[in-house]
């Protein structure tokens, strides 16, 4: 998989490893016996969606989905 960036791979593991590092500290801090696996997929994912979208601002909602167009209102120039 070729990218424009080389460096993005290396850039998003180390986000990735900053953030399993971050919310790991959290739990034990908060006095976890176990790893929260939801909690770090959260964690994961929020900073990910950050990453690849600047203005959305982690632990925020995300924005609605965008639903495209009803079949009513397509015609040839808008099909596609």
């Amino acid at each position: 998989m070729a990218t424009d960036n080389p460096g993005a791979g290396e850039d998003r593991r180390e986000t990735i490893a900053e953030v399993i590092s971050s919310e790991l500290d959290r739990q034990a801090h908060d006095g976890a016996i176990r790893v929260d696996v939801p909690a770090l997929a959260e964690a994961i994912d929020v900073a990910i969606a950050a990453e690849l979208d600047p203005a959305h601002q982690a632990g925020g909602e995300p924005p609605p989905l965008d639903e495209g167009k009803r079949p009513e209102e397509l015609n040839s120039t808008n099909d596609g």
